[in-house]
C-alpha cells in the first residue's frame, strides 16, 4: 500500500537517523506543527499536492504523504523524511493516480516519530475507504481511547488522528459527512482534517478555530491548505478561510457546507502570527507579515533602546525587526546569518564544544556588529539557551551593548493545541523574572512586548485569540494525560 523495497530501506535509514537524534524538546524553539493540503478535480492533483506540500514544509519535517482518488480506488505514499525524500522522483507521483489528493507534513512528539504515524492515514471500512490527515492536538484523547478500547477497538498507530477514524466507524449516521460530524462532535481540542473518499474530498476545523485553513481555486479545482503560501505555489486563488466548526464537502454535485455539533469560543492560536506561519501566507483572514511588522513596531514604542542599529535572529523575526527600525529609526542591518543547509539532524559537539550548536545554525558579521550598540529582536524566548549564546557570540564579534527585544510576552506555559513545546518547568519565563533571564543571557537591557499590545495588533478583537501559552488561561477543558498519544 505505502513503501515497498528500496524504498522502505529508505524510510528505514531516515527513521533511524529520527531516532537516534537528541529529543527535539532540547530545541530552543517550539517545535513545528503539521500542514494539510487537498486539492479537488484537477489531472495533475499528485503534484499539485507534492508542491502545495513544499511550500508548507516548515509546518513539519519528519514525515509526509500523499493520498489520491482516481473517482474508484485510492492510493497512498507516505514514509519518513521531508516531501523529497518521500517523492525524490517524478516516477512515484505518477503511481499516484487520480484528480483530486490530500496530503501532510507531519511533526510528532518526541519517542513517536515512525513510519506507522505517518500520515494520510487510510482505511477501509464497510462503508467506504477513507484517508485523513490531521493537524492539531485532541486534548481529550486519553479518555477517547480508553474508551473505544474498552469497546474493542485496535489501534495501528499512536496518532491521536486515529481516534477520529475510529469514532467514524462506530457512527450510525448514513453519509460519511454526517459521520464525520457526529465523530467530531465528540472530540475536543485543535483540529484541522482532511478527509478523502473515492468520491469526496472532506476538511474540517474545529469550533474554536485553533489552527488556520483556508479555501482556494484554481481554473475548475478546489483546494484546501493549512496556509495560503500553499495556493500561491500552484496558482491558486484564495476564496476564504473555513469557518471554526465548519466541514466543507467536495464532490461532482458541488461544494456545501454544514457544521459540528458541537461549540466552542474563537481561539486562534496567536503563536500563528508570533513565529509559525509564514510571512508570505494570509491566515486568520489577515496577512502575516502585516501583524508581524505591527508587533515590531509596538515592540519598538513599549521597548525603546539607545543604540545604533537593529538585527533580526534570523528568520522568523525578521519582519518584526523590520517593524522595530521602522518605528524607532534605528538602521536595520543584517549581523547575523544563518545556515539554511543544516537538517534536523546533525552529529551534536561534546560538551567542550557546547556553542558549536549555535555556530553550525548562525555566525555573526563581524563588520556590522563590531563597536554598535546593537539591538537584537527575536520573536520569542523559549528556554533562553540559543539566545544566551547568540548573545555570546555578538559581544564576541565587537559589540559594544547588546539590547534583546522578543516581539511576543514571556512564554510561562505549554501549549496543549498542537505546538510541542517544552514543560512548564523548562520554560525560562516560569521560573525566572525578566529581570533574572536579563542576567542569564548577558544583556545591557531585555524587553518584552506586552501581552495587552500583542493581542490588539490584530482586526480580531483580543478575546477571539487563544494566548495559553503567554497568560496560562486554557480556552478549552485540558486533559494532561492525552500527551500519551502523539499529535496529528
Amino acid at each position: 500500500m505505502t513503501i515497498r523495497g528500496a524504498d522502505q530501506r529508505r524510510a528505514n535509514a531516515v527513521e533511524r537517523r529520527a531516532g537516534s537524534e537528541p529529543s527535539r524538546r532540547d530545541s530552543d524553539k517550539p517545535a513545528c506543527e503539521c500542514g494539510v493540503f487537498g486539492i479537488w478535480n484537477s489531472r495533475q492533483a499528485a503534484e499539485l499536492t507534492y508542491f502545495g506540500l513544499y511550500s508548507l514544509q516548515h509546518r513539519g519535517q519528519e514525515s509526509a504523504g500523499i493520498a489520491t482518488s482516481d473517482g474508484q480506488t485510492l492510493r497512498l505514499r507516505k514514509g519518513m523524511g521531508e516531501i523529497a525524500d518521500v517523492f525524490p522522483d517524478r516516477k512515484v507521483l505518477r503511481d499516484l493516480d487520480g484528480n483530486s489528493a490530500i496530503g501532510h507534513n507531519r511533526y510528532s512528539t518526541t519517542g513517536s516519530s515512525t513510519a506507522a504515524n505517518a500520515q494520510p492515514l487510510m482505511m477501509k471500512f464497510r462503508y467506504k475507504e477513507l484517508a485523513a490527515a490531521h493537524n492539531g492536538n485532541i486534548t481529550n484523547a486519553g479518555e477517547l481511547k480508553t474508551y473505544l478500547e474498552s469497546g474493542g477497538a485496535i489501534f495501528q498507530t499512536s496518532s491521536d488522528s486515529e481516534l477520529v477514524l475510529h469514532l467514524y466507524a462506530r457512527s450510525k449516521k448514513r453519509d460519511v459527512v454526517s459521520r464525520l460530524a457526529d465523530a467530531l462532535g465528540k472530540v475536543e481540542g485543535a483540529y484541522c482534517f482532511m478527509f478523502l473518499t473515492s468520491d469526496e474530498l472532506i476538511a474540517a476545523r474545529d469550533p474554536n478555530g485553533f489552527r488556520p485553513l483556508a479555501l482556494g481555486k484554481r481554473n475548475g479545482s478546489w483546494v484546501i491548505a493549512s496556509e495560503t503560501c500553499a495556493f500561491d505555489i500552484i496558482g491558486a486563488k484564495y476564496v476564504r478561510d473555513i469557518e471554526p466548526g465548519e466541514i466543507i464537502a467536495i464532490s461532482k454535485k458541488g461544494i456545501r457546507s454544514s457544521k459540528i455539533p458541537a461549540k466552542g469560543k474563537l481561539s486562534f492560536c496567536i503563536f500563528e502570527y508570533v513565529y509559525f506561519a509564514r510571512p508570505d501566507s494570509m491566515i486568520f483572514e489577515e496577512s502575516v507579515d502585516k501583524v508581524r511588522r505591527r508587533l515590531g513596531r509596538r515592540l519598538a514604542i513599549e521597548q525603546p533602546a539607545d543604540a545604533d542599529i537593529v538585527i533580526s535572529v534570523p528568520d522568523s523575526s525578521n519582519t518584526a525587526a523590520l517593524g522595530y527600525a521602522e518605528q524607532s529609526g534605528l538602521t536595520l542591518e543584517v549581523g547575523l546569518i544563518r545556515n539554511h543547509y543544516v537538517g534536523r539532524t546533525f552529529i551534536l559537539p561534546d560538551q567542550g564544544m557546547r556553542d558549536l550548536d549555535v555556530k553550525i545554525k548562525f555566525n555573526a558579521v563581524r563588520g556590522v556588529l563590531k563597536d554598535k550598540r546593537v539591538v537584537v529582536v527575536d520573536d520569542s524566548i523559549v528556554r533562553g539557551t540559543t539566545a544566551r549564546k547568540l548573545v555570546r557570540m555578538i559581544r564576541d564579534s565587537g559589540a559594544r551593548e547588546v539590547h534583546f527585544r522578543v516581539a511576543s510576552p514571556p512564554i510561562i506555559s505549554p501549549c496543549f493545541y498542537g505546538i510541542d513545546m517544552p514543560t512548564k518547568g523548562e520554560l525560562i519565563a516560569s521560573t525566572r523574572t525578566v529581570g533574572s533571564i536579563k542576567r542569564y543571557l548577558g544583556v545591557d537591557s531585555l524587553g518584552y512586548l506586552s501581552l495587552e499590545g500583542m493581542l490588539t495588533l490584530s482586526k480580531h478583537p483580543k478575546k477571539s485569540f487563544c494566548a495559553a501559552c503567554f497568560s496560562g488561561k486554557y480556552p478549552t477543558r485540558i486533559n494532561r494525560h492525552s500527551g500519551k498519544l502523539a499529535l496529528g
